[in-house]
């Protein structure tokens, strides 16, 4: 059953909004997916706070207008999924590789958009690569902390050398002033 004209506007506003808020945004073919696997993959991403949406290229071209994301009219052709995601971008892009692995590399991402920036099908398999962003932030906490700790290692055994020292010095006054 064809859609009306009411819910082609509602669709195209929720694009929009969509579109607007997300922080990471993939487009993806899902051509050779079953309804079975695509159930599955919106389950994976929705797990993280990631949404998978399949609309009509021109509600998608529609919803795209006025907004600062020049380019991705070009990609919407053929079968399009869309990945909204909200926060860290390598977990779409994680989610979207691991799921491809397991479904003879299906779906193919064909572009991103990662906090207004353009990025290719090939920056987003680097994402993929990448540690998650808490993983990444603990990593270079570590790092930070580390030589601190080292510091903190040094100066207390500097200050156990010193109480050591005097203790030996306040030890051979008492035998000197014994004797």
């Amino acid at each position: 059953m064809p859609m009306t004209l009411e819910q082609k506007q509602a669709v195209t506003r929720d694009l929009a909004e969509r579109f607007e808020a997300a922080r990471t945004i993939y487009l993806t073919d899902f051509t050779g997916l079953d309804v079975q696997a695509m159930t599955e993959l919106r389950a994976r991403l929705r797990e993280e706070g990631v949404e998978y949406r399949v609309a009509k290229n021109t509600l998608a071209r529609r919803a795209l207008e006025g907004l600062d994301l020049p380019g991705l009219e070009e990609h919407l052709s053929g079968p399009t999924g869309l990945v909204f995601g909200d926060e860290d971008p390598v977990v779409p892009a994680k989610i979207m590789r691991d799921f491809a692995k397991e479904h003879d590399d299906r779906p193919s991402v064909k572009v991103g958009v990662v906090s207004r920036r353009m990025i290719s099908a090939e920056e987003v398999a680097r994402l993929a690569a990448l540690p998650p962003r808490d993983e990444l932030l603990a990593s270079i906490m570590g790092s930070l902390t580390a030589p601190v700790a080292g510091i903190v290692g040094v100066l207390g055994g500097l200050l156990r050398d010193i109480a050591y020292m005097a203790g030996e010095v306040a030890r051979k006054r008492e035998e000197e002033g014994g004797a």
